[in-house]
């Protein structure tokens, strides 16, 4: 195997929802179908153990995200397409990694200030109150999944950049301290990617439990859409497309064309109803094919599993290997 062109996974901490299809699902089946890259996606599940302390959920979750790429076209022959636990390297080259991290690096990730901050805001004495080294250290263990497969480019949301930042930080003190072994990984951010709104108005999350879910029955779909909140305006006066949770998801899902046509339909006054059964619709009719193929591995988990570990060994070629390289050089190897 070669060294990846792209790197992207996904926290095994809940349901695939529709912000992850737009957000990182979608792209990801794209870039997985081009012949001339080599793309990696994985299932992070150990970075689920942050936050998440049940095994059936976390065991779930794989299922279903692992079931809702391939689903929506994943091409997992032409990628490397693998769980985070069964490359044991990571792990290893995670504490190789601790090693040349400054804990000061750590102490201005945002996740840990902003647990620090709940801490203080809420008056205990102890500012580290329930702060796990997990949580401290998850910036190292992100490093080790890049830099395992020296990932040249990898896609982040803009909440993400600080850890990439984080990542070329501690390649660049292995490099200088050992050997120029690991690519300084680019930093993605695609800006024109949407940020899917929830039901509620805020960002579409599993913390906020407003998310819908991708692949829920035709009838638990239509009725989450219809449950979207909107403002009192009535049938026939303009209504703004700029803060309407219901455009922005139509946005993310239809042409660009199609999104003009809708605008001129808010400035002449489309009802809330009428808009909801026509996000309702296009939405349906996008997922109905993918839905029965998730449908089909939900009854046949074997068969995802077969795929994650033909993924495992395709990743483990580079791996086992660059691994080896990297312990030689820090002077782990065989002393006979």
């Amino acid at each position: 195997m070669k060294n990846a062109d792209y790197l992207t996974g996904i926290t095994t901490s809940g349901t695939p929802h529709l912000g992850n299809y737009v957000g990182a699902i979608r792209p990801a089946v794209e870039t997985s179908k081009n012949p001339d890259l080599v793309s990696y996606y994985f299932l992070a599940d150990y970075h689920s153990l942050i936050k998440n302390h049940d095994p059936k959920l976390r065991k779930q979750s794989a299922l279903e995200i692992a079931g809702a790429w391939i689903a929506l076209g994943l091409d997992y022959d032409n990628c490397v397409f693998y769980r985070q636990s069964d490359i044991p390297e990571i792990p290893e080259l995670t504490w190789i990694l601790t090693n040349l991290t400054a804990k000061g690096l750590m102490n201005r990730a945002h996740a840990y200030k902003a647990a620090v901050a709940q801490n203080d805001e809420q008056g205990h004495n102890d500012s580290d109150k329930g702060i796990t080294m997990g949580l401290f250290s998850y910036p190292i263990l992100m490093a080790a999944d890049i830099l395992m497969f020296n990932a040249r480019k990898v896609p982040v949301g803009q909440d993400q950049v600080q850890h990439l930042e984080m990542t070329r930080d501690i390649a660049a003190r292995f490099n200088h301290i050992y050997k120029k072994l690991f690519i300084l990984p680019q930093v993605v951010v695609d800006k024109t990617s949407s940020v899917l709104s929830g039901l509620d108005g805020r960002k579409m999350s599993k913390s906020y439990h407003n998310f819908i879910p991708l692949f829920d029955t035709q009838k638990q779909l239509r009725k989450l859409i219809m449950k979207i909140k909107t403002n009192s305006l009535g049938p026939n006066e303009p209504k703004d497309t700029e803060t309407c949770t219901l455009f922005s998801i139509y946005k993310a899902f239809a042409s660009e064309s199609e999104t003009q046509e809708m605008a001129e339909r808010y400035k002449k006054g489309i009802a809330w109803g009428t808009m909801k059964l026509e996000l309702f619709d296009y939405i349906d009719a996008i997922l109905k094919e993918p839905r029965k193929k998730y449908e089909e591995l939900m009854n046949n988990p074997s068969d995802i599993d077969e795929i994650l570990k033909k993924g495992a060994l395709k990743a483990r070629e580079f791996s086992v290997p660059f691994l080896e390289k990297i312990r030689k050089t820090i002077g782990i190897a065989s002393i006979g």
